[in-house]
């Protein structure tokens, strides 16, 4: 017989078994343990939304700041290259088009103007197709410094323009606009891209449109450089009245080109020095810890305050640019991005490189100016419409973007624009036209195409910067923007060249008659208007607001 101690050992055992049998069964419906494998993906996983909601809700620091600036000075030296050309050319067409008959003398020809506008803005489109593409394949920083150090060398170069012959020196100059052309495009995808991945979602569309209101003092400083530099020549040579053009003309407008180069080159070392994305990092390169390293520089806040306010949708995964599922998702915006930046560009460009010759009427004979004064004359022109129509026209897109949003700011932009350019073609030769009515310039002329210019960039010229910027994939945000810009400066071509011959013609001056007889500047006016009315309409079908949504909100919204 059993003892009563033996009873209570057997007692004991048996209850252990029936326990363990019990955890047994209850354990077999439990998930398993995850392997390390699965608890690392998952880490990864959660580390690269925290990094993307702390970019998404991260406070306005001074690094926003600095990257405003240093991503604004290649848009800066951007305008400065393309929009100091149209005092060039009137510089050079007084120093090598001196000898020609009364009726052409000091007019550079036509296809001579028309070559070297469109060769810079050729050399625009493919530079934004070349870099937006490498911005994607190799990183936004490492090909960032690559298209500053092309606009640098090619400024140079382009005031250098090899020798002194009529020909030899148009051939090299179209040839270093050409390069400087790629340079600058470059640089649009890569700022715009790396401005929005650095930006917060509440105030995103305001710090891209701060980068590129840089634009707008780069065209004012052009015209200040080229001011200041034609009165230090003005004032250094003795110009006779025999001879209005001195050899040292050749000289400045080198220099003008040259200086350039100054602020771009200024910015390298800053460029350089820029972290990677830590959206590109994280979400192309699925390289999580350096995004979140890269981020704690940039946000200077350690990763453990990092805390997300909302978890974000999961990262999709990746498809190819040239497949359906790409077009099903994204075509729409591709088409609104490329097709409103090609409207705006043909009006644009087509106002802003050739004003000097919208309103020739309000500057002196070509006879009562010498080459120096020509110039500075509409230099000041083009300062007096920078400064109180562009210039302000960025900053109110700036303050009003991302509290009334884009698509309203664009269509709006569109519209006030075509008004103005039916104001100023309808009644242009029977009211504007000081020739035809022999009476004094009228100033309103000017107040309406400012108005024309604080709409663009209140508007459209600002807006379809922004917008591809925010729509696309991280993996081709870069490629997006750069076909949506080098379809735009297609438009530009079109626009500035075009409209330079589209506008002369009929009822001009001795000194137009250089170009065939085509439409005037009714009709042309008329045109752009009915352009801008075009872009409003696809602006209200096409595009989707991006305003108060993170990035990866607007590439996962099919």
């Amino acid at each position: 017989m059993f003892s009563t101690q033996g009873f209570e050992i057997l007692a004991a055992l048996a209850v252990t078994i029936m326990v363990c049998a019990i955890l047994d069964r209850a354990s077999d419906g439990a998930p398993k343990d995850p392997t390390p494998k699965e608890t690392d993906l998952h880490g990864q996983i959660t580390m690269a939304l925290k990094v993307l909601s702390a970019l998404d809700t991260a406070k306005t620091q001074l690094y926003h700041f600095k990257a405003i600036i240093i991503a604004g000075m290649g848009l800066f030296t951007d305008a400065y290259d393309l929009f100091c050309i149209a005092p060039i050319m009137i510089l050079i067409g007084r120093v090598y088009y001196e000898k020609e008959p009364d009726s052409k003398k000091y007019v550079i020809p036509p296809i001579v103007v028309s070559t070297m506008v469109a060769i810079a803005l050729l050399g625009t489109a493919i530079g934004q197709l070349v870099f937006g593409r490498l911005g994607d394949k190799i990183g936004r920083r490492r090909v960032y410094g690559l298209a500053l150090m092309i606009m640098v060398l090619s400024s140079i170069a382009c005031g250098f323009s090899i020798c002194t012959t009529r020909t030899c020196v148009l051939v090299s100059l179209g040839l270093f606009r050409f390069i400087l052309g790629l340079g600058i495009g470059g640089d649009y995808p890569l700022s715009a891209t790396i401005m929005s991945e650095f930006a917060n979602k509440r105030t995103r569309g305001a710090f891209i449109a701060a980068v590129f209101s840089m634009q707008g003092f780069g065209i004012l400083a052009a015209s200040t450089v080229t001011m200041v530099v034609c009165a230090i020549f003005d004032r250094a040579s003795n110009i006779s009245a025999k001879d209005p053009t001195p050899k040292e003309a050749d000289l400045a407008w080198r220099l003008i080109l040259m200086i350039g180069a100054i602020p771009a080159g200024l910015t390298f070392y800053w460029r350089m020095m820029m972290p990677e994305t830590a959206r590109y990092t994280a979400l192309v390169e699925q390289n999580f810890v350096q995004a979140a390293m890269d981020m704690e520089k940039v946000l200077e806040l350690p990763m453990s305050q990092i805390v997300e306010d909302e978890l974000l949708s999961p990262i999709s995964q990746p498809y190819p640019l040239r497949s359906k599922q790409f077009f099903r998702r994204h075509g729409r915006d591709l088409f609104s991005c490329s097709f409103t930046w090609f409207l705006l560009d043909i009006v644009f460009y087509s106002s802003t490189l050739f004003q000097s010759h919208i309103y020739n009427q309000h500057l002196p004979k070509n006879e009562e100016m010498n080459a120096y004064r020509h110039a500075f004359e509409v230099a000041k022109l083009q300062a007096i419409i920078a400064a109180c129509s562009t210039i302000p026209g960025y900053w109110f897109t700036v303050y009003f973007i991302d509290r009334i949003g884009r698509v309203k700011i664009q269509m709006m932009g569109f519209f006030f624009m075509a008004l103005v350019f039916l104001a100023l073609g309808i009644p242009y030769y029977e009211y504007w036209d000081k020739e035809i009515n022999n009476s004094k310039p009228n100033k309103g002329f000017l107040v309406l195409y400012g108005l024309a210019f604080f709409f663009s960039n209140f508007g459209p010229n600002t807006t379809t910067f922004i917008v591809p910027a925010e729509l696309f994939p991280a993996r081709y945000r870069s490629t997006c923007h750069g076909i949506s810009g080098a379809i735009g400066k297609v438009g530009a071509i079109i626009g500035s060249v075009g409209f330079l011959w589209a506008s002369n013609g009929k009822k001009e001056t001795k000194e137009e008659k250089v170009y065939p007889e085509t439409l005037g500047m009714t009709a042309s006016l008329i045109i752009l208007a009915g352009v801008c009315l075009l872009g409003m309409a696809v602006t209200f079908f096409f595009t989707r607001e991006t305003m108060g949504r993170s990035l990866e909100e607007n590439e996962n919204d099919d």
